[in-house]
């Protein structure tokens, strides 16, 4: 269900190229109203597409009043394949922002010190990957976005000129496509 209450957008920076999809997100996650976040365009941004991750001013501070960046890929590299992020679907754009926003809601129930283990483990073990892109998977689905995250990974898997390596990675580190309708209709 979505909240009427979308967001405090005076927590929010959003560019408005994407505003329409990252308020749509955002309407799914009413516990992120008053919790600042910024969706901020990047031109490079190493081995993905997107990344959340708390500010560097915010980190140390209470969870309560913690800050959120969300940053975003210009271009979208996926081997040789080069989007523009302009060239993706509205309802890909939203799953991709929830799964993003699942960062967040994950990131929110951690200390600083958790938070500093977390991103250790996140930098060294490929199952604690799995662990945590799974979390941000479940948390969208839970909160009502499963359709958005099927489309999101259906967009990849499907798309002809991304390589099976790429596509191989996804389906090890993520959510098939089975699980979320399996998660979806558990939760239906």
């Amino acid at each position: 269900m979505i909240s009427t209450r979308s967001s405090n957008i005076e927590t929010k920076i959003i560019p408005k190229s994407i505003q329409k999809e990252a308020l749509k997100a955002l309407s799914y996650f009413p516990e992120l109203a008053d919790c600042k976040i910024t969706f901020q365009f990047k031109d490079n941004i190493k081995k993905s597409t997107m990344q959340a991750q708390p500010t560097w001013g915010s980190f140390f501070g209470s969870r309560d009043n913690r800050a959120y960046i969300i940053l975003i890929s210009r271009k979208i590299q996926i081997d040789k394949e080069e989007l523009s992020i302009d060239e993706i679907p509205s309802d890909v754009m939203i799953g991709w922002l929830g799964h993003e926003l699942g960062h967040v809601m994950d990131y929110r129930n951690r200390s600083a010190f958790g938070m500093l283990i977390f991103g250790a483990k996140y930098l060294f073990s490929h199952a604690h990957i799995q662990e945590v892109e799974r979390a941000a998977d479940t948390f969208a689905i839970l909160h009502g976005m499963g359709e958005y995250i099927l489309k999101t990974k259906n967009f990849i898997l499907d798309h002809a000129s991304i390589s099976e390596r790429y596509k191989a990675k996804l389906r090890k580190l993520y959510m098939s496509p089975e699980e979320v309708m399996h998660l979806i209709n558990e939760h239906n």
